[in-house]
C-alpha cells in the first residue's frame, strides 16, 4: 500500500485500533517496515486526524507496557519446549 501516505497512516491506525495490534503485526499486514508504521502514526497522523492518532497511541502504549510480559512468555515457552 504505497499510494497516499495519509490514507496509509489512517488505515494503519484503524488496523491497530480494531485488532489491538502491535507495530510489528501492522507492519507485516501492510507490507511496510516498523519504522514506517511509527513515523505514520506518530508524525503524520496527528497532523490531520488527532482523534484517530490518540486512539492508536493508546493501543500502542498498552502494547509497550505489556511488551516485557510477552517476551518473558516467549522465553519460557522456548525453554520448556512448548
Amino acid at each position: 500500500m504505497k499510494g497516499n501516505i495519509e490514507e496509509r497512516a489512517a488505515a494503519l491506525a484503524q488496523y491497530i485500533i480494531e485488532n489491538k495490534a502491535t507495530v510489528r503485526a501492522a507492519a507485516a499486514k501492510f507490507g511496510v517496515s516498523k519504522s514506517t508504521v511509527h513515523k505514520d502514526i506518530s508524525e503524520r497522523l496527528p497532523l490531520y486526524d488527532r482523534g484517530l492518532y490518540l486512539q492508536a497511541r493508546e493501543v500502542l502504549e498498552l502494547n509497550k507496557a505489556q511488551r516485557h510480559i510477552r517476551g518473558g512468555i516467549a522465553t519460557q515457552r522456548k525453554y520448556r519446549h512448548l
